[in-house]
């Protein structure tokens, strides 16, 4: 799950960003083999590269469909378990917007990772909004 949200909610699509990027932090042979599960599960895809390029990965829509899940865990987290400022506000968010945050969320992963025409939408989309509230939390925080 923890490879999945930072694939969802991190945009890390390559090995070097998921093994750096990680809030918990992850060998390098752990990854490697939870990356194999996902594929094998259906919910990754590993694009081919070229000599001398790296493989980018990608959700498949099984992958995508994991998000409410996701969201559901995290709102369980909201009200039961302590965690990091940064997963906190974007759950907050997720759970003030509500259900149909998590579809346009799921829609703007279909057009990233799966290639789908983007929907249109008034205003700012569902990752400007998260990196909107990450904005204002840490200025908040540095007041």
């Amino acid at each position: 799950m923890l490879v999945l949200r930072d694939v969802i909610f991190g945009d890390r699509r390559y090995f070097r960003a998921l093994l750096t990027g990680s809030i918990e932090g992850i060998a390098s042979n752990i990854l490697s083999d939870r990356l194999k599960r996902l594929i094998d599960a259906g919910l990754l895809t590993r694009g081919t590269a070229a000599r001398g390029q790296r493989a980018r990965f990608s959700l498949t829509e099984a992958g995508i469909q994991t998000l409410p899940v996701i969201y559901a865990l995290g709102n369980w987290g909201l009200d039961w378990r302590p965690g990091s400022a940064e997963l906190r506000i974007r759950q907050q968010l997720m759970r003030d917007e509500g259900p149909a945050f998590v579809e346009e969320l799921m829609d703007e992963l279909r057009v990233r990772h799966l290639g789908a025409p983007p929907k249109p939408h008034d205003g700012p989309g569902p990752f400007e909004r998260l990196d909107a509230a990450y904005a204002a939390a840490e200025r908040e925080r540095a007041d």
